[in-house]
């Protein structure tokens, strides 16, 4: 149970740093005040209306406004993630420095197994216990 915890909240750290410093941009085209088309870091698709002819006749030409118009909303993550240890004060460097001392000597295993009851012998039974008191296992 602890291991999956642990292992859940690490993926969720993951992802919460994987969101935070991806950049992305959203591109919509609408036609009048409709949405048409609406895409992630790619251009939004025309619906073709923008694409008029054009006459050869440059006297004949009037100029209209197009219905369609383009937005991008360009989403900025952040850059910056990397500190360096010199721009900490010393009392954040002293916490830092006895954090990892203690962390890495928390999982410093034993050399020997301790058994303190090990130099006494164990005690002399005069009578059994288990008749007198008439506890049985079953």
């Amino acid at each position: 149970m602890k291991k999956s915890f642990h292992k859940i909240i690490s993926l969720t750290m993951a992802l919460l740093v994987l969101f935070s410093t991806m950049s992305f941009s959203m591109n919509m085209h609408y036609c009048g005040d409709k949405l048409v088309d609406f895409k992630i870091m790619k251009e939004a698709v025309s619906c073709g209306m923008d694409l008029q002819q054009t006459p050869n006749n440059c006297e004949n030409t009037i100029t209209t406004k197009s219905c369609c118009s383009d937005k991008t909303v360009v989403v900025k993550g952040h850059d910056d993630l990397k500190s360096s240890f010199d721009s900490l004060s010393l009392e954040h460097q002293t916490f830092v420095a006895a954090f990892v001392y203690t962390y890495v000597n928390l999982f410093e295993g034993l050399d020997e197994q301790i058994i303190p009851f090990k130099d006494y012998s164990p005690p002399v039974l005069i009578k059994d216990i288990q008749l007198l008191d008439q506890t049985f296992l079953i």
